[in-house]
């Protein structure tokens, strides 16, 4: 179960960072006029949520 749960943590992380980079050019049209997607802070908790999992070594 362990396994599927670090798979998973995994697939959504790089699924996350897919995202961002899709999203990167309407990121910096809305930049312009003051808006800013949160993408960053998610793809920075998936990332430290994974890497806490494996750290632990389970």
């Amino acid at each position: 179960m362990q396994r599927l749960y670090n798979a998973l943590l995994l697939t959504l992380y790089q699924l996350t960072l897919l995202t961002g980079i899709a999203l990167l050019p309407v990121a910096l049209l809305t930049r312009r006029v003051g808006v800013t997607l949160p993408i960053d802070r998610a793809v920075l908790r998936l990332k430290e949520a994974y890497e806490a999992q494996t750290s632990t070594g389970q």
